[in-house]
């Protein structure tokens, strides 16, 4: 079993979140170009549960329960003994076993391949998405300013 330095748990902790963040519809149409479905078992088949959001007022502040949220979960392992996990928001079966094969093969010798044919392009839609996010944003931006007169100095 390989050890897992910090930097490679973060690496997953990114790919994992773009995965869990990105559209249904984009995630499936990119796998689907990938072509490969690899062997597996499951581990834990998709399930939907919830899960109770907490939040902190300012970040800092005393933990909340905020709500529950709905979420499918599943995990699998590969015929090379690869472990892969996937957790997504709502009840989207799919997507979830979807995540977690990519989660599986980014953690073997394909990982280059999927990086290039999945992870990059969503990377770029989610950049692109946000940048337009930012542009209708700063569409509506008001500046206020504020002139001096002659008897405030």
């Amino acid at each position: 079993m390989a050890v897992q330095t910090k930097n490679s748990i973060e690496e997953r902790r990114a790919w994992l979140s773009l995965l869990a963040c990105a559209p249904s519809n984009v995630l499936a149409a990119l796998w689907s170009e990938h072509g490969v479905r690899p062997e597996f078992e499951w581990l834990r088949a998709p399930e939907i549960g919830g899960v109770m959001v907490r939040g902190r007022m300012g970040g800092t502040g005393a933990p909340f329960n905020l709500g529950e949220m709905t979420v499918t979960r599943c995990a699998l392992v590969l015929s090379d003994g690869t472990v892969g996990h996937g957790f997504v928001q709502g009840r989207d079966k799919t997507k979830a076993e979807t995540t977690a094969l990519v989660d599986a093969l980014m953690q073997t010798n394909a990982a280059g391949n999927i990086r290039a044919r999945i992870l990059d392009p969503l990377t770029r839609q989610v950049a692109d998405a946000q940048a337009a996010r930012a542009a209708k944003a700063a569409a509506t931006k008001v500046e206020f300013f504020t002139m001096v007169r002659g008897e405030d100095q």
